[in-house]
């Protein structure tokens, strides 16, 4: 009768094994997109008019914001913030009231990817 549970704890800890370790390293922010399929990803063109369209806008990240990590508004603002808006974009939980396309999200996650260069 002891082996039965030696036998499920060693099942039981090999799965929760193989889980951790499946697990994409995207720095706990979700999932990653394959992001040299991904050409929209420039601070300029792409993630800044997503960010101004959705997260810099009265009652979420505009000027003299306290949400989360204040206000948006700017490139550094955004690139300090860069690891709480990955965590946030990929996770779905932003933007609230919103959603991004597939298409924004993986601009906003590629860009951040790739170290968020202010071009």
């Amino acid at each position: 009768m002891k082996k039965v549970p030696a036998i499920a704890l060693t099942v039981l800890s090999f799965f929760l094994f193989t889980i951790s370790c499946s697990k994409s390293n995207d720095g706990g922010g979700g999932s990653s997109p394959d992001c040299n399929a991904v050409a929209n990803k420039a601070w300029t063109a792409d993630v800044s008019p997503i960010i101004q369209s959705f997260c810099n806008i009265s009652g979420c990240h505009a000027a003299g914001s306290t949400n989360g990590p204040g206000q948006l508004t700017g490139y550094t603002e955004v690139f300090n913030a860069r690891s709480s808006i990955r965590t946030a974009v990929s996770s779905n939980r932003m933007p609230q009231g919103n959603s991004l396309s597939t298409s924004q999200k993986n601009s906003i996650l590629c860009w951040i990817d790739n170290g968020a260069p202010n071009n």
